[in-house]
């Protein structure tokens, strides 16, 4: 009897210390991602202190206390690696499958010439336009206020659709980038998140009033045709900030919110951010 309790209570033992040397070895906990894996999509994702992410061949900035983001573009291939190095310097692998979008094409009449073919003598202004927000956008700073729920900017029925091509008295453009919320010249712009403005031109000739503000780690709010701006680049604004109005200026057929998400130069869908209307 005494033979039988000792073998049962050293199986017990031999149970419990096999257990807990199992926890010990099970791998590190992977990236927590949130975020719609489809193509336009900003995703934001946590990993342990002290690990390293790449997007595919790219690195990917960690904060201190962990967080990081990236973004897929409107025709991103459907087949991204995320690969990562924890603590103990093992390489980890995960496969991300992304979900394909079909995309609308929008035919506009009555655009003056001028903006479907711009004259020559505004290519410099042009150019200086795209260099001021291509200089805002490549911000990589420490904060990381995208990993915020967003908010609407803007109150107003959804008039444009991120990567619908539009055809501008029959000449095909660029596919549209952002989401366009129609709304009387004046009304509030807010801030969709935190973040720290880094531009505001009023008069730029595409996109007439332009802001943009960034939210950390690359991923930028643009703001296009305003009539008005209430903070100046260099500004730190909270999430429901009023930080401008409304407007049709720049090449607009009427009064309404572009709003664009980007990633770097990638341009996402800010409508995958907020809550649906």
């Amino acid at each position: 009897m005494r033979r039988l309790v000792f073998v049962c209570i050293l199986s017990a033992l031999c149970s419990f210390a096999f257990l807990v040397f199992a926890s010990d070895i099970q791998p590190a906990r992977g990236p927590q991602l949130k975020g719609e894996m489809t193509q336009g999509s900003l995703i934001r994702g946590q990993v342990p202190v002290g690990h390293q992410v790449w997007l595919n061949d790219t690195p990917l900035k960690i904060s201190a206390d962990g967080y990081f983001a990236f973004g897929f573009g409107r025709d991103a291939k459907l087949s991204q690696q995320l690969r990562w190095i924890n603590n103990e310097d093992v390489a980890h692998t995960r496969t991300l499958m992304l979900q394909p979008r079909t995309y609308n094409i929008q035919k506009i009449t009555g655009i003056p010439s001028k903006y479907v073919t711009p004259p020559k003598e505004v290519s410099e202004r042009i150019t200086l336009d795209n260099q001021q927000i291509g200089q805002a956008r490549s911000f990589n700073d420490e904060r990381t206020d995208f990993y915020q729920d967003f908010i609407w900017p803007a109150a107003g029925p959804i008039s444009g659709v991120y990567g619908s091509q539009r055809v501008f008295n029959g000449t095909p453009k660029r596919p549209h980038f952002g989401v366009d919320v129609a709304a009387p010249s004046g009304t509030s712009v807010y801030a969709p998140a935190n973040g720290l403005v880094t531009l505001f031109v009023p008069d730029m000739y595409y996109s007439g009033g332009t802001m943009i503000i960034d939210h950390g780690h690359g991923v930028s709010s643009t703001f296009l045709h305003l009539s008005k701006g209430h903070v100046e680049a260099g500004t730190t604004v909270k999430q429901g900030d009023l930080v401008a109005e409304i407007g049709d200026t720049g090449r607009a057929t009427g009064s309404h919110l572009d709003w664009r998400i980007n990633w770097f130069k990638e341009r996402l869908d800010p409508a995958l951010l907020v809550p649906q209307r």
